[in-house]
């Protein structure tokens, strides 16, 4: 690949989609995007590229982003975030919305939903304590071809090792030849949109929780911030933002703070938000998941 193509490249992923890849990665933009040259039966990348400078072909467009975005994803990836979900927040949550009796919860970059549907898992483990509760989950991504696949809610051997308890398997999903499915009542407990973190996100609305774990790292530091302050607008005064182990707040943004002894547990910062205090949560009662 000539180094102006790489470049081009480079600086269309990065205003798409957010990506920044150096010149260590012009291997894996070949090879990434050679099976779309074939698809088109075009000549070769140069041909490709000169495509998109033209910038008339929409569908190829969102060939080269969905080529180019990482799309790894398990159930209960790293665990801890999750039991953190269910032991931590959410019984504070419950005690905080208990008037209004709603939650909401974002999982940006969703890819194949695997997050999602953990989340929804866990909030069916504690079906008895949210009952009359209205819980929505959203899950989005920039792909709409892995999006079709968590819509399906369709998972192979190898995915559902991946990290989801044999009891939760057995319980949730049903095995369709070599395949295994969410179950209709899993599925129908997450929206699945379409949406990119670099655009708005105002037309979502407000979220209790946010998951956006292991996609920060992928961007520059004033994409994160960029990212970051945004989401904080989309949260309440005790809004929780869960991040990836590899990814923080501090240094990018003061919307956001740490909440102590929660690694990758974030809270906005406002004078309203009694989660703010570490104190809050450190002395806040455990409260069992009714149906574990």
């Amino acid at each position: 690949m000539k180094p102006a193509d790489f470049e081009f490249l480079a600086s269309f992923l990065k205003s798409t989609s957010g990506l920044v890849i150096g010149p260590d990665k012009m291997y894996l933009v070949e090879s990434r995007l050679m099976p779309i040259v074939r698809k088109r039966n075009l000549p070769g990348l140069p041909e490709l590229v000169n495509a998109l400078r033209i910038g008339k072909d929409v569908a190829l467009t969102q060939d080269v982003m969905e080529a180019m975005t990482t799309n790894e994803s398990f159930f209960f990836r790293d665990k801890t975030p999750f039991n953190n979900l269910r032991n931590e927040v959410l019984p504070k949550l419950l005690e905080a919305r208990k008037n209004q009796r709603q939650l909401r919860i974002w999982s940006a970059a969703a890819s194949t939903g695997q997050e999602p549907y953990t989340v929804a898992m866990v909030l069916k483990e504690m079906a008895a304590t949210f009952q009359g509760w209205r819980t929505d989950i959203v899950g989005t991504d920039i792909s709409r071809e892995v999006l079709e696949k968590a819509r399906a809610g369709m998972y192979s051997q190898f995915e559902v090792q991946r990290g989801l308890p044999i009891q939760m398997l057995v319980k949730y999903f049903k095995q369709i030849g070599e395949m295994w499915q969410g179950d209709s009542s899993l599925r129908a407990m997450v929206t699945l949109k379409e949406a990119n973190l670099l655009t708005s996100f105002s037309g979502l609305g407000t979220f209790d929780i946010i998951f956006c774990r292991n996609v920060l790292i992928y961007f520059e530091q004033a994409t994160k911030k960029d990212i970051l302050e945004r989401m904080a607008k989309q949260m309440p005064a005790d809004g929780i933002l869960f991040l990836g182990a590899a990814e923080t707040v501090i240094g990018l943004t003061d919307a956001l703070a740490p909440l102590k002894g929660l690694r990758g547990v974030y809270t906005k910062v406002s004078a309203e938000s009694s989660m703010a205090k570490p104190s809050a949560l450190a002395s806040m009662p455990i409260k069992a998941a009714a149906s574990r």
